[in-house]
């Protein structure tokens, strides 16, 4: 098994403290490839961005905390709101350049199919709306 590096912008799961938060992400490989599955409950595919440089694989967006009352004091904080930034380092047999992406009932799945052949360019992944 392969061990998938990941940080964010400023290091480590910064939450509210730090201003940016990197989201619950799962990574596995199947028969095709490797699916990365991310966890960004009441996000829009809108206001999410993925982009690809060399093996990166970048995912951003900020999720807005529109439900909370203007004056609320928590007793329970969990949950992350605002920028977020997650960066993984894929191995170079999987073509990050064929990447496909779909958002659906709040996670984010990206399928990576096996490299025939490397690309290091850098470019944008589509995210497609889901049911």
């Amino acid at each position: 098994m392969h061990f998938i590096p990941r940080s964010s912008a400023v290091g480590g799961r910064g939450g509210a403290a730090s201003g940016r938060w990197i989201p619950n992400t799962d990574v596995y490989t199947t028969d095709t490839g490797l699916v990365i599955k991310v966890e960004l409950a009441g996000m829009k595919s809108e206001n999410l961005e993925i982009t690809v440089e060399g093996h990166r694989l970048r995912i951003s967006g900020s999720r807005p905390d529109v439900c909370r009352a203007h004056k609320c004091n928590f007793l329970v904080m969990e949950i992350s709101y605002g920028p977020f930034e997650s960066v993984l380092e894929l191995p170079a047999d999987y073509d990050l350049s064929q990447a496909k992406a779909i958002y659906v009932n709040g996670f984010l799945r990206i399928d990576v199919p096996v490299a025939h052949q490397l690309h290091t360019k850098s470019t944008k992944v589509p995210i497609a709306e889901g049911n």
